[in-house]
């Protein structure tokens, strides 16, 4: 890879810290499998590429696996695993995001009718699930990623 698409990487490696508490070599594995060509990468190819530990690339790799960020295959009769960002990756991560905001509404619910009592811990709470409420909205509204 030339030197603008490791800088690149690296700032998706940057961002990925910064505003999700990923750690550096996960953001630098999703860059790298989301540049890379061809798209799908070796446990060995990614460690060399973002020069990290086989225990720590496996750690990373388990993280974004979890996470849904990337998708692993093994080849039929082969015993390499191969990793890749699959197209639809980032919609149904920010999908399942968003449904799990929308589920933590119930609970601002459940915690306005527990608190109406007391003006100013319902107050926060219905602050809390108005936010939420326009998040649901805007989203609702949004249509699908072209």
């Amino acid at each position: 890879m030339d030197d603008e698409v490791i800088e690149w990487i690296e700032r998706v490696a940057g961002f990925l810290t910064q505003e999700y508490g990923l750690p550096p070599i996960a953001g630098r594995v999703l860059g790298r499998l989301m540049a890379c060509d061809p798209p799908e990468q070796s446990a060995a190819q990614l460690a060399a590429a973002v020069g990290a530990s086989r225990a720590s690339l496996t750690t990373n790799l388990r993280l974004l696996l979890d996470a849904g960020l990337v998708g692993k295959r093994l080849g039929r009769g082969e015993r390499t695993a191969y990793y890749r960002v699959d197209d639809d990756a980032w919609q149904r991560v920010i999908r399942r995001r968003i449904a799990a905001l929308g589920s933590f509404r119930d609970i601002t619910k459940a915690g306005i009718e527990l608190l109406e009592r007391d003006g100013g811990r319902a107050a926060r709470v219905r602050s809390a699930d108005a936010a939420f409420a326009w998040l649901a909205e805007a989203f609702a509204d949004a249509g699908e990623p072209k």
